[in-house]
């Protein structure tokens, strides 16, 4: 990759990390709603889900939705209803005034679980990395394709996360300053929940 090559890959990624978008909307919801802890298991499962999407990337997998038109709105529509599951279960679930209580390990590898499968159910994801990747990869260097994909790919899910977990800490300092009122923390568990329902909406609508 040249420098000028290298130096666009680096801008489009940063761009693209930090525009607001579903990802960081989704990680807000989460702390907002549920404290930092669940962000931050909300970006970590966010990161591992996008792997599916990079791996599929690198191997070719990602074009099935190109061919199988039908399998990338089942995908979508799967994803969306998902979060709109996730966001009314929020809504539902109360929480006493007071300071947030530590979120229970089992609830934390439950909102990881779930973050996951809203990554992995977002066929987006996989369009963006087979239109954004090929556009850095070159069939003259020394790597294997695949090889250049993965590493591309890792690097952009880095940069995506760092937005997250800042997305995160943002948030929970909203968080923190609304705590101890019971008027407050049922709006935010209404504004978190509104958000992923929203998302989900938007998700399973989108005809792009």
């Amino acid at each position: 990759m040249t420098t000028e090559t290298l130096l666009a890959f680096l801008a489009a990624t940063l761009l693209f990390a930090y525009m607001p978008g579903p990802a960081l909307l989704y990680t807000a919801a989460q702390t907002i709603a549920r404290g930092k802890r669940a962000g931050f298991m909300a970006a970590a499962g966010i990161h591992v889900g996008c792997y599916v999407h990079v791996i599929a990337a690198a191997f070719g997998l990602s074009t099935i939705f190109s061919v199988v038109p039908a399998l990338y709105f089942a995908l979508k529509l799967a994803g969306g209803l998902y979060l709109v599951f996730l966001g009314i279960q929020m809504i539902r679930t109360r929480v006493a005034a007071g300071p947030l209580p530590e979120l229970p390990r089992k609830s934390a590898r439950r909102a990881f679980a779930d973050s996951v499968l809203v990554e992995v159910l977002n066929p987006k994801v996989a369009i963006f990395f087979i239109a954004f990747l090929p556009q850095f990869v070159s069939p003259d260097a020394g790597l294997p394709i695949w090889m250049q994909f993965l590493l591309l790919g890792t690097f952009v899910n880095f940069s995506f996360t760092s937005a997250d977990l800042m997305t995160v800490l943002f948030a929970s300092e909203v968080k923190r300053r609304l705590t101890g009122n019971a008027r407050y923390q049922d709006l935010t568990r209404w504004l978190g929940g509104s958000l992923l329902c929203g998302l989900g909406v938007k998700l399973a609508t989108d005809r792009a």
